[in-house]
């Protein structure tokens, strides 16, 4: 390691560890890169500055955010967790398998972790602990299951993925369907193994179909939003931009029209803190590229390419490195961040261990998802501890069995490829 590499990221961690934003962070750690320690003008960082943001895929970040909040602001939540409810309700635990696959069916459309954690655990947190689930289950649950919504697509972090490394957008969404399935059974199973003998929670009877039917035709426009993104997209009838604009169409007329939820004042907030989470993550997306391109002008992945093919020979050694590496920057950085940073680090290193880049980005995902649930930085741990009034070190032991399920689920995809790419391959996206 050359004085430059040790100087920047001592500059990194330096600004990271206080309280300077993220994306100044990147830029400023860049720009003295470019100043001190390369022999280039200093417009081409300026260059890369807008280029970054010059690209039309960035487009379906902004309409899926927009999407999620509609559905989050109006009552899709509320008919996905009483369509859930109803098919689980009457198992031992069911209330606890309503809220997963809940957060299961609200990650299909919203592409986010934070977005499902505020919009299904201000409602489900309270209707847990009513009915006499355990805190500590309640809390852990409803803290971790959110993670589907970046694993199940569509993903914004796969989005980000898929523009560093030029892999199928439509092939990473179908490969997060494997793992989003195996956590909902996994949890699924862990509650109806934990609450199988509690004679304390009510068990509701078996719904009849009458019921079920009145449930579903209640939930049918909302559920037919996932139906519409990824049939439209897997169809071909619409890539997967136009399938976000779709999407948010379709979330506004539902809600206005049919729901009736919200008027257009409620519309105009929805549309201006979408339009400002948006400009954040585009200011994150600038500074990171700005900051790749650093790296690469001093050609720092491939010089990690070499210390790391020197050290390690079998795939199997590289790919639990990788998982435990990314766990750890998984606990001190956001998914974005880590995402456009470190994939271009990382993806020279697949082709000498014959790892598959889009394995290696479902990979990255599920890992870095997990970071929103570990301390000390895990967002989603601050969010149900102001929701449920606990400090982080009782929301970080709730968590635990449920990271658990999760790294588990994540080291079988890991070691077992084919599982991951069997869909992507079946329907043609993949090669």
């Amino acid at each position: 390691m050359q004085t430059s590499d040790v100087i920047i990221l001592c500059i990194l961690l330096g600004c990271m560890s206080t309280y300077v934003p993220v994306f100044l962070c990147l830029f400023f750690t860049a720009t003295i890169g470019f100043v001190f320690f390369l022999d280039m003008p200093l417009a081409l960082l300026v260059q890369t500055l807008f280029r970054s943001l010059d690209k039309f895929s960035l487009v379906v970040v902004l309409f899926f955010i927009l999407c999620g909040n509609i559905m989050g602001r109006g009552k899709t939540v509320e008919k996905l967790i009483n369509l859930a409810d109803s098919l689980v309700s009457w198992l031992p635990g069911g209330l606890g398998m309503a809220g997963v696959i809940g957060c299961g069916l609200f990650g299909a459309i919203s592409g986010s972790t934070v977005a499902t954690v505020v919009a299904l655990g201000g409602f489900m947190i309270p209707a847990l602990i009513k009915n006499g689930y355990d805190e500590d289950y309640t809390l852990g649950l409803m803290t971790t299951s959110p993670n589907l919504g970046v694993i199940i697509p569509p993903s914004i972090s796969m989005i980000f993925y898929s523009m560093i490394s030029n892999e199928s957008l439509e092939g990473l969404f179908i490969t997060g369907f494997v793992p989003g399935f195996l956590i909902i059974l996994c949890v699924c199973l862990y509650t109806w193994l934990k609450y199988r003998k509690r004679d304390d929670i009510k068990q509701l009877p078996r719904p009849s179909f009458s019921r079920l039917l009145t449930i579903f035709k209640e939930g049918f426009w909302a559920l037919m939003l996932i139906v519409i993104i990824f049939g439209g997209i897997f169809s071909g009838v619409f890539t997967a931009n136009e399938a976000a604009v779709v999407a948010s169409v379709y979330a506004f007329f539902v809600e206005y029209f049919i729901y009736r939820s919200m008027d257009f004042k409620v519309i105009k907030e929805i549309t201006v803190s979408s339009a400002v989470t948006s400009a954040t993550l585009l200011l994150i997306v600038a500074s990171a590229t700005c900051f790749g391109r650093y790296l690469t002008f001093e050609n720092i992945p491939n010089r990690v390419a070499e210390v790391v093919i020197a050290s390690i020979q079998s795939p199997i050694v590289f790919l639990l490195a990788m998982n435990v590496l990314l766990l750890i920057i998984g606990m001190f950085m956001d998914i974005i961040s880590a995402t456009l940073i470190l994939g271009p680090v990382f993806l020279p290193l697949l082709g000498p261990f014959n790892v598959d880049p889009m394995h290696f980005g479902l990979i990255m995902t599920v890992n870095l998802a997990i970071g929103y649930c570990t301390p000390p930085m895990g967002v989603s741990l601050f969010i149900t501890g102001a929701l449920a009034e606990r400090d982080i070190i009782y929301i970080s032991k709730a968590v635990m069995p449920f990271l658990a399920i999760q790294i588990g689920v994540l080291f079988f995809l890991t070691y077992f490829p084919e599982v991951v790419l069997f869909l992507p391959k079946l329907l043609g996206y993949y090669g």
